[in-house]
């Protein structure tokens, strides 16, 4: 065991999009001794004495995933590319390493469970009663390597539900707080879409919604599929809980590069300022050049402009779509004296390093006081080397996953002294909450053929959605949820076109016949997606279980989950959404549920199927009091004043809306509060 003495002002465990936004906009920032403040680097006056922020980074993954020169992530990036052109199964992770040592939850290991047996055959050990079906992945630039890419607000309503509806539980934070943080996310992941075309069901206007505001881009083109569908949808309405509800078919936001647009102006820097209250970020817009599409991390001027390449979920060949590499490398490079971008000294980042425990420090104010990891050499031999970081003088942030998060928190055990008796703790976990309220979208799928080509299989996955279910009074009553319109045919469904040549194959068609058959199936596949929103459950959990470890000897993630009456019926209430629409615009109707799919139920004698949406949520949960909630509205634990804990996990409540940039969000907002730990720590 070594034990590393080298201080940081702060440790960041993951480089996710939380992690690498972090440590991007903290680089950004010096100490100004003078002043006793942090000041954007941009402030900083040539020849003074600033302070350096000094930051070390763990990411699980392979370090060839981290190595962001231009030749070697070119390299690295490539390998991906062709790791996925010869995997069959298509599925999220297929592209990249799938580490023994640092493994990561696949869609192809979920199996149905049979209780009281658990499916043990993944990374993820699933007790059920209903399996999990989303996966994540641990590699540098986590998720964000294989999302889609959609990227649409919250609603206002989605932040206080208990109010409001009297269902699940109230943010510390509303819409109105969030909203210019949002704007700085979708600055930094540079967002196309089109403001005035966006249309939900809510009381407040766009004007009150968006404000005075631009996408940095305009709008991916959308699909003809959409436009076909649109044409035959435009102006009607849904019969559901005896109500009319309109069918708005909005383009859908997404994180992927198009054209720049004029109105947005000048690039931007999201900097600090400094009040009595503390530090406020802004979106300062008085740049001299004009904004500009981020390409690929090895190349600016490759992937400028979306390709309409089809394969977004697991891997964009150009890297037109964002992914946290590319703020990574922000941190990583800085523009120096002479203009040109140097490697930063004051930031390091270990790859092959698994944090699996932190320790607590009850002498002083129970901070965390170390960080415990176990290395390895290579992704072929399981051997490693421990490692123990001091992190008395540190703020550390742990930026994982939900299932990661968590996971090292609850094998964070210390014992303390209450009442003359010994009392085991667990590390931020006074709320009990730690690993509690998994969510995910459950997404329903339907499929059929359209009367006449319509051509899928072209461009994004996505660039269309229905947003009218998105929010509305049947919420007290059951789920809402958004229905984007895939361009995948029925590849995710039956797993197509292989499947129909497979079956063509099987009766007898070859030659011309086979071409026709295949043509005429193929052109007119439409796939509807119904992402249906998932209520927190403190019993469905991240819990661990020394019985069941990985090869280093870390805890797996055991899954306890299920869904409640609450989103059975809203899939119910979406499959006769879904009948009208295929009604009305002549599709055929090829759905079909079977008792032998993963992820099945039976609700009012009706069978139902349902997939993970990749939209792994809510395992500790942020809150406006210490008694049910793991975070503050900053992210900032409750029970230990150098630890915060950032990501998707954060979520209070899912909403309907792709998670990512609503994480990000408040991910930047928590950056506030660290760098008023630090001007605190810095002026001692």
């Amino acid at each position: 065991m070594s034990q590393t003495d080298n201080k940081k002002d702060v440790i960041i465990v993951g480089t996710g999009i939380a992690g690498s936004l972090i440590a991007k906009l903290l680089t950004d920032h010096v100490f100004d001794p003078k002043k006793g403040k942090m000041i954007h680097r941009a402030d900083a006056q040539k020849g003074d004495d600033v302070r350096e922020l000094s930051i070390l980074m763990f990411e699980a993954g392979l370090e060839a995933g981290l190595e962001l020169d231009s030749v070697s992530s070119m390299t690295n990036y490539n390998e991906y590319m062709r790791t996925f052109y010869l995997q069959e199964a298509k599925v999220p992770n297929s592209p990249y390493p799938n580490l023994k040592q640092a493994p990561s939850p696949n869609v192809l290991d979920m199996e149905p469970i049979i209780p009281p047996f658990p499916d043990k055959k993944g990374y993820l050990v699933q007790f059920g009663p209903m399996p999990f079906a989303s996966d994540a992945i641990r590699v540098g630039g986590g998720t964000t390597l294989h999302w889609l890419g959609t990227t649409p607000r919250m609603l206002p309503n989605d932040f206080h539900l208990k109010e409001k509806y009297g269902i699940g539980m109230d943010w510390p934070i509303t819409y109105d707080i969030l909203k210019p943080y949002y704007e700085m996310a979708e600055f930094e992941i540079g967002v196309s879409g089109n403001v005035s075309k966006q249309e939900y069901p809510i009381s407040e206007s766009m004007e009150q919604y968006y404000g005075d505001y631009v996408f940095p881009m305009d709008e991916i083109p959308q699909s003809y599929m959409d436009q076909k569908i649109i044409d035959g949808l435009s102006g009607t309405s849904v019969q559901l809980n005896f109500e009319n509800i309109p069918l708005m078919l909005v383009p859908s936001p997404q994180g992927r590069n198009s054209t720049p647009n004029p109105k947005y102006g000048k690039t931007k820097i999201i900097k600090a300022e400094s009040s009595e209250s503390g530090y406020k970020l802004i979106l300062d817009g008085s740049g001299k050049e004009e904004y500009k599409a981020l390409g690929a991390v090895w190349n600016p001027y490759m992937g400028e402009r979306c390709e309409g390449n089809a394969s977004c979920v697991p891997i964009c060949p150009v890297q037109a779509k964002y992914n946290a590499l590319k703020t990574l490398k922000k941190a990583l490079y800085k523009i120096n004296e002479n203009e040109n971008l140097s490697r930063n000294p004051y930031i390091e980042v270990k790859a092959q390093s698994v944090v699996y425990k932190l320790s607590v420090d009850q002498n002083d104010k129970e901070k965390i006081s170390k960080v415990h990891l176990r290395r390895y050499a290579s992704r072929e031999k399981t051997d490693f080397v421990e490692d123990v970081i001091d992190t008395s003088d540190s703020i550390v942030i742990l930026a994982a996953n939900a299932f990661e998060n968590p996971k090292i928190l609850l094998n964070s055990k210390y014992t303390v002294f209450e009442n003359g008796q010994k009392v085991e703790k667990t590390v931020a976990n006074s709320s009990d909450q730690v690993g509690r309220n998994l969510m995910d979208h459950m997404v329903m799928l339907t499929w059929g053929l359209f009367p006449e080509p319509i051509y899928s299989y072209r461009g994004p996955g996505s660039t269309t959605n229905i947003s009218s279910f998105r929010d509305g009074n049947f919420r007290s009553e059951f789920s809402a949820w958004i229905s984007p319109l895939d361009n995948w045919g029925w590849s995710w469904p039956t797993f197509s076109p292989g499947s129909d040549l497979s079956e063509f194959l099987g009766e007898g068609l070859f030659g011309e016949d086979l071409k026709e058959a295949l043509t005429y199936r193929l052109s007119r596949q439409v796939l509807f997606h119904f992402e249906i929103e998932q209520l927190p459950n403190p019993n469905n959990r991240v819990t661990i279980n020394d019985q069941y470890l990985d090869v280093l000897g870390i805890p797996r993630p055991v899954i306890h989950y299920e869904l409640t009456d609450y989103e059975k019926r809203a899939m119910e209430e979406a499959k006769l959404a879904s009948d009208q629409m295929f009604a009305r615009l002549d599709i055929e109707d090829f759905t079909t549920y079977n008792a032998t799919d993963n992820n099945t139920f039976v609700y009012n004698n009706v069978r139902y199927s349902y997939n993970g949406a990749g939209h792994i949520v809510g395992t500790h949960r942020m809150g406006s009091t210490p008694k049910d909630s793991v975070t503050n509205s900053y992210c900032k634990s409750w029970d230990h004043p150098n630890l915060y804990i950032v990501g998707a996990g954060n979520m209070t409540t899912l909403g309907t809306s792709n998670p990512t940039l609503t994480l990000s969000a408040f991910t930047i907002r928590s950056v506030e509060s660290i760098l008023a730990d630090l001007e605190t720590k810095l002026k001692n």
